[in-house]
């Protein structure tokens, strides 16, 4: 390569992280938006906020050189943002149907990953013991795909702990968030502003992941997958 396109490429890469960085203080700016609506009660602001967060995320991994996977995985994340806004059961359905689509690009990325057994027998207690107590408390007709998303969503949390403690921590928030969200579906007690948790717990969740991911050791930066100019923040 000679030294013109050496500095062309240069040039290039300082161009994509200047925008990843503005993308991800756009996220940030959303998110804190969205949060405040929640804690302050306007609707309105929620339903501008919401479908802004997971596109600003998914652009700027883009732009960070992040796999394919994890980008579908935070658009399916913004598809199962959209039809929770809707309150019907059909919507619910429909959105919690996206969000494992997303589980499963994060399953995709996350093969081969090692974990512990002692984790993955944890995260089984949790699993099984979760779904008997929702069990009796939930909707009959909404049993059975809550069950299949819960072993759906726990596998994802476990297997991003091989990854290292971002995405690990942010599975785990994944799995704690769409939990607040299954208590609530069995009227089971909630706590002061319910949607703030389930909100702050389900970005810092994605935000972690997509950290983990665009961070983990064996990515080759400058590879067809992850392409150039890679930069984390």
């Amino acid at each position: 390569m000679s030294a013109a396109a050496a500095a062309g490429a240069a040039a290039t890469g300082d161009r994509r992280a200047a925008w990843a960085r503005r993308l991800l203080a756009a996220f940030a700016v959303a998110a804190l938006a969205d949060l405040g609506s929640l804690v302050a009660g306007a609707d309105a602001g929620h339903l501008a906020a919401k479908p802004l967060l997971m596109p600003l995320l998914a652009a700027y991994a883009a732009l960070s050189g992040a796999p394919r996977p994890l980008i579908a995985a935070l658009l399916f994340g913004w598809g199962g943002d959209v039809f929770l806004l809707a309150d019907a059961e059909w919507a619910f359905l429909v959105g919690m149907g996206s969000f494992a689509a997303g589980h499963v690009c994060y399953l995709v990325l996350f093969r081969g990953s090692r974990t512990s057994w002692l984790l993955g027998a944890g995260y089984a207690v949790a699993l099984l013991t979760t779904v008997a107590l929702l069990w009796p408390d939930l909707p009959a007709d909404l049993r059975v795909p809550v069950a299949g998303y819960s072993l759906l969503l726990t596998a994802m949390a476990l297997r991003a702990s091989g990854l290292g403690a971002h995405a690990g921590l942010g599975g785990a928030l994944f799995l704690l968030s769409d939990t607040l969200i299954a208590t609530g579906v069995a009227g089971w007690p909630q706590l002061p502003a319910p949607d703030f948790w389930i909100m702050l717990t389900y970005l810092a969740a994605q935000y972690l992941l997509v950290k983990g991911v665009l961070g983990r050791p064996d990515a080759p930066v400058g590879s067809a997958a992850y392409g150039e100019g890679r930069t984390t923040v």
